[in-house]
Formats: C-alpha cells, sequence, structure tokens
C-alpha cells in the first residue's frame, strides 16, 4: 500500500503510476546497472529513434547513472553495457551522490556558508573603468 500511494502522490521515489503503466504496456526491459536501477526501451520518439528511459531503485537522480548505460540512454552507442563486455576506464571514477542542498554540499574558502573565518579586506583591488 505505501508503494502504491508513494507511486500516486510522487514522482521523485523511483517512478509514477503513469511510468509503471507505460514501462508495462510498450517497455521492452534491456538491462540493470549495479545500482540496481532498471533500463528499458520501447516504441519510437518525435526523431524516429527508440525511446529510452530508466527506472530507479531509490530517488530519481539522474547522476545516478553510470558512464556506460548514459552512453546508450542518450543514444550515444547503440549497444546497452548489458549485451557486451563493458568495463569502465581507468579514469572514471565511481559514482558520488549529488551533495547540493545538504551540509556535505561543497562550500569555497570565504564562501559565507562555511565555519571558517573570512579573510579581511585589504583594499588593494581598484575596480575598471571605462577609458582608464
Amino acid at each position: 500500500m505505501k508503494t502504491f500511494l508513494l507511486q500516486f502522490f510522487t514522482w521523485w521515489n523511483s517512478q509514477t503510476l503513469g511510468t509503471r503503466f507505460h514501462t508495462w504496456r510498450f517497455g521492452k526491459k534491456v538491462g540493470e546497472d549495479e545500482a540496481g536501477n532498471v533500463y528499458y526501451e520501447g516504441g519510437v520518439d518525435s526523431e524516429g529513434r527508440t525511446r529510452r528511459w530508466v527506472i530507479y531503485r531509490d530517488y530519481s537522480e539522474a547522476s545516478k547513472i553510470p558512464p556506460g548505460w548514459h552512453g546508450w540512454i542518450h543514444h550515444r552507442v547503440d549497444t546497452p553495457p548489458s549485451s557486451e563486455n563493458y568495463k569502465a576506464r581507468e579514469w572514471q571514477k565511481p559514482h558520488r551522490a549529488n551533495l547540493t542542498g545538504t551540509p556535505g554540499a561543497y562550500r569555497p574558502q570565504g564562501s559565507i556558508l562555511t565555519n571558517q573565518h573570512r579573510p579581511q579586506v585589504t583594499g588593494d583591488y581598484d575596480a575598471w573603468t571605462p577609458g582608464s
């Protein structure tokens, strides 16, 4: 019952009822990534390409898609990682959650949101004026 209510009233928890119905009707499961997100394709978009979409395991956040699946879902490659022996490159980093809006978000030096003391202004800045 809780899953039904979450799908009925929220869009950020995995999928809505409309997405569930569309996936049941038109979707063909292509694969699943290590985070538990499930990838589908089916139907044709306005440009004549096959529609591709993902059903997230938890909250819907686009940064959770791994690099191999990102290329497939954006039509950069035709073969999904589940159909090939995909190995991440050495320069590809593992997923890190988007921390924007949380206490763990990046705060640059001098930001008023950090606990650090801001450096005193020295007055060595001269503003540019046109014609000078």
